[in-house]
C-alpha cells in the first residue's frame, strides 16, 4: 500500500541541509533535491517542503531518520488510506517528538488508553485535565512550530514519488 505525505522542514542550519537530503533520499529510495530557503522566523537557518508518496511506513521511517538532529524543526504528516489511518509526527529540540493518528479529515485521533491515562493522572491530582488534552492534541508543539509555519507560506513544494 502507498501514502502520500508532506515533509516539512521548517528550520535547519546550513550545514545539515545535504544531510537532511540524504537521509530523506534513503527513506524514500530516490534522489533527493529540496529548495532551500531562508527562514525568517530564526535567522541563519533554512526551511523546505517535500510532498512524497511512498509505502504506508514512510512517515515514521522519514521522522526516525530525522529525530536525532538537535537544532532541527520538522513535521512529516502521511495521509489515511484504505489500509492505514493517517499520520502527524512534530520535532523540536525543545519538545522533541510528537506523534498522532489522524482521521481521513485531518482530526487527531486520541487512543481510548492515552486518554484514560491522561484521566487518571488528572484524577490523583498529578496535573491537569485541559493540560494533559493539550498535551495529547500536540498543542505545545504546534505551539512552537506556528511562527515557523507562518514564515514559509508561499515557499516552493516539490513532489517526490518514492521508487516502488
Amino acid at each position: 500500500m502507498t501514502t502520500r505525505g508532506v515533509l516539512y522542514v521548517h528550520s535547519a542550519p546550513r550545514a545539515l541541509c545535504p544531510h537532511i537530503e540524504w537521509a530523506v533520499a534513503g527513506v524514500l529510495g530516490a534522489r533527493v533535491s529540496l529548495d532551500w530557503t531562508r527562514q525568517p522566523a530564526s535567522p541563519g537557518t533554512w526551511r523546505a517542503e517535500l510532498s512524497w508518496q511512498g509505502e504506508a511506513a514512510a512517515a515514521s521511517k522519514l521522522a526516525s531518520a530525522l529525530r536525532g538532529w538537535h537544532l532541527l524543526r520538522f513535521e512529516v504528516t502521511a495521509d489515511p488510506s484504505a489500509a492505514a489511518e493517517g499520520e502527524r509526527y512534530s520535532c523540536t529540540p525543545e519538545l522533541g517528538i510528537y506523534h498522532a493518528v489522524t482521521g481521513v479529515h485531518g482530526d487527531i485521533m486520541i487512543p481510548e488508553d492515552r486518554l484514560r491515562a491522561a484521566a487518571a493522572r488528572a484524577e490523583t491530582g498529578e496535573s491537569d485535565l485541559a493540560a494533559e488534552i493539550a498535551r495529547l492534541l500536540g498543542k505545545p508543539w504546534d505551539d512552537e512550530l506556528e511562527p515557523f509555519r507562518h514564515a514559509g507560506d508561499g515557499a516552493p513544494v516539490r513532489w517526490l514519488h518514492q521508487v516502488v
